[in-house]
């Protein structure tokens, strides 16, 4: 009798460790994440100056004073919260410049939305203003809904909404009003 109950008591041990090994998974990630909120960023920088060059020539100058980085998102992005200033460079080393309060980029689309007092100021002096604007990246294309006022030279386009190529070169104004010179 005390055999039969020792090798009970050695198959429920057996049996109960051999359940406890096969219950047992990989949770490191969810360990990772304890005490963090999805809803906080995975980082935040303060007072950013990035620099971009590509075969040693500068492309463009990011300078922003805080940065949020959501990476860790299904959808990740990164958030300018207090306004950014961005300097692109083209094959020329011509500067464009962009100011605006509020950016925010998301990474797996490639579109970059900017509001508040978005600014841009091409090599040319031309310049526009919006409310909001939106740049993809992957199309090089910048649009709006949003109203906006674009001076180039003595010409002063005001609308709602337009879309062009990043150099304005292809440039479809929606709800247009405006002086505008017509050359022939």
């Amino acid at each position: 009798m005390k055999c039969f109950k020792k090798h009970t008591i050695i198959y429920i041990v057996t049996v109960f460790t051999v359940a406890m090994f096969f219950s047992c998974k990989d949770n490191f990630s969810e360990v990772q994440k304890i005490g963090m909120s999805d809803n906080e960023p995975i980082g935040v920088a303060d007072t950013i100056n990035v620099v971009y060059t590509d075969s040693g020539a500068v492309k463009a100058v990011l300078i922003s004073p805080k940065m949020y980085d959501y990476s860790n998102r299904d959808f990740p992005f990164y958030e300018f919260t207090q306004g950014l200033n961005l300097e692109l460079f083209d094959d020329d080393n011509n500067k464009t410049t962009v100011f605006s309060d509020y950016g925010i980029s998301y990474t797996n689309t490639d579109l970059i939305d900017l509001q508040g007092n978005v600014v841009i100021i091409t090599h040319t002096n031309d310049t526009l203003y919006a409310e909001q604007l939106y740049y993809d990246q992957k199309k090089e294309w910048v649009f709006t809904n949003k109203p906006f006022t674009y001076v180039k030279g003595s010409d002063v386009i005001n609308g709602n909404g337009f879309s062009s190529d990043s150099k304005f070169n292809n440039l479809e104004i929606f709800e247009m009003e405006g002086n505008i010179t017509i050359e022939d």
